[in-house]
């Protein structure tokens, strides 16, 4: 006759269990045991230096000519070496590593930028909760979202006398259009089931505002961001580059009077990479708000 299994005896069953599992997994290789995350790691990144490489490759066949206009990647290599082993040194206020002009450059943008973020969602809000607002701003909302950053420039080294908050004014009027509209799409596609929720706990417009309107167009709203944050960082390197100073904009613009070619290609590459982070970086923030939501 067999005996029944008590609750203390299938306890233990199971802790003797788990503890086997763990030893188990102890003495499994690492290679095994993280095989999986191994292949997704090379499935990405194989194909990205494949690409690269013959980039480079093409790149140093057509260039490789002494007689070439361009300077070929080798060139770059012996001529500007010292720019991407080295881009934190200092030795002067003009002789510097592209790590310094770089952060100088995104001062500029995190401060026009933040102005741009927080203007830009409030307008938004407006304009997609009022259809008077509506009417009355987004039709000059539209016709200057298409101005050029450079367009500005003038205008703002007249109304400021200097050229730092001239160039975050640029960062600003560049940078905030496309956060006010994705903010006002988010709020015009509130579904109207929140709407009559907040009418009926009968909350108050500054409870709607940071219970139903931000939550519901999140979403909207990193979208504008991360479109905005692209444009900021275009904008000031173009800005530097007629403001002078020490910023990674300048540095290339000096360059080209100097005929240093291969450190304007370090330079962009540098410009591109800063790009790229900041764009994951607002991504990284706004999935975690929206916690992985994407707007139409």
């Amino acid at each position: 006759m067999t005996m029944p299994v008590t609750h203390n005896e299938s306890s233990v069953t199971l802790y003797d269990q788990q503890i086997e599992e763990a030893f188990r997994r102890r003495r499994t290789p690492l290679l095994i045991r993280y095989q999986a995350s191994i292949k997704a790691f090379i499935a990405a990144v194989i194909p990205l230096l494949v690409t690269v490489s013959l980039i480079l490759l093409v790149w140093q066949l057509f260039c490789a000519k002494p007689t070439s206009a361009l300077p070929s990647p080798l060139r770059i290599w012996s001529e500007a070496n010292d720019l991407i082993l080295h881009p934190f040194y200092e030795s002067g206020s003009q002789d510097m590593g592209l790590g310094w002009r770089v952060l100088t450059s995104l001062k500029r943008v995190a401060v026009g930028f933040g102005f741009a973020s927080i203007a830009g969602v409030m307008l938004g809000a407006l304009v997609g909760q009022s259809q008077w607002a509506t009417r009355g701003l987004d039709p000059i909302f539209q016709v200057l979202r298409t101005v050029p950053p450079l367009a500005w420039l003038p205008i703002s080294l007249a109304a400021f006398r200097d050229s730092q908050p001239s160039a975050i004014f640029v960062i600003f009027i560049t940078s905030i259009w496309p956060i006010v509209i994705n903010t006002a799409v988010g709020i015009r596609n509130i579904p109207q089931d929140y709407r009559n929720v907040a009418a009926v706990l009968q909350l108050n417009p500054h409870e709607f505002f940071w219970k139903i309107m931000i939550p519901s167009a999140a979403p909207y709203i990193f979208t504008g961001l991360r479109i905005g944050v692209g444009l900021s960082w275009l904008a000031i390197v173009a800005a530097e580059m007629l403001t002078g100073g020490v910023g990674i904009g300048f540095f290339i613009w000096d360059a080209w009077n100097s005929s240093r070619l291969p450190d304007i290609f370090v330079a962009l590459v540098y410009i591109g990479v800063t790009g790229f982070i900041l764009d994951r970086l607002v991504a990284f923030i706004g999935n975690l708000a929206t916690r992985g939501a994407q707007a139409n």
